[in-house]
């Protein structure tokens, strides 16, 4: 049925395969999901016209089959009252409303049994509907999580860890070399300071015979002592 046109393609269709070239999936299965609520809405109509087409053959039918008992007595006390042209005419037309009682229940099934394709069809959409609703879910997470992914790829492929360590290798590199240029410093003093600190650490002989001459002198003294 020409209702059912559209959505039985996406029915049929790998919606995972479909989201391959979509730009924004989430995007597109909303879109899906707001045409398929569409075609249940326009199914729901159709079946609301069915179902009263249906039960406006049923009071036809109805009416027919009160007009056929209605006829029926009447012929039958028109030959009571041996009338026979009242009974005549009640039976003509109790007849007619006979053929016409087959004609509209054979109606009555046609209409009925498309009034059952309708609701099967419209099941059929409400069934594909949920599984739609509940895939969204899924293909929802799931592109959440590949998104995460991506950007994390993206911030990592960002990071300049060669030129990092090339950095902290010059840096080291630079410390060393201001090392060395101080210890090279330390080899070359101011003469002038050499010259003081040869002076603070100079001994005369004086100094060093009269260094000799007092420990000459304890000694002896220690010796006087012992005995």
């Amino acid at each position: 049925m020409g209702i059912f046109k559209r959505i039985k393609t996406i029915a049929k269709a790998d919606i995972n395969r479909l989201l391959d070239n979509m730009e924004d999936p989430i995007a597109m299965l909303n879109e899906y999901s707001r045409e398929m609520e569409q075609e249940m809405l326009e199914a729901q109509k159709a079946l609301s016209r069915q179902i009263f087409v249906e039960n406006k053959q049923a009071t036809l039918i109805y009416d027919t089959k009160s007009l056929i008992d209605k006829r029926t007595r009447q012929a039958k006390l028109a030959i009571n009252h041996k009338e026979d042209n009242m009974a005549k005419l009640a039976v003509h037309e109790k007849l007619i409303h006979e053929k016409q009682l087959a004609v509209y229940q054979q109606q009555y099934e046609a209409i009925q049994g498309q009034t059952k394709i309708l609701k099967e069809k419209l099941q059929e959409l409400q069934e594909i509907y949920r599984e739609l609703q509940h895939k969204k879910v899924l293909l929802a997470s799931r592109a959440n999580v590949a998104q995460s992914i991506k950007q994390i790829q993206n911030v990592t492929a960002s990071f300049h860890t060669d030129a990092i360590t090339k950095g902290v290798a010059r840096a080291e590199e630079r410390i060393s070399l201001m090392e060395a240029e101080v210890q090279a410093g330390n080899q070359f003093m101011n003469p002038l300071a050499q010259q003081e600190a040869l002076y603070h650490n100079y001994v005369n002989e004086e100094e060093l015979i009269q260094e000799i001459e007092k420990l000459k002198g304890e000694k002896e003294s220690q010796v006087k002592q012992d005995s």
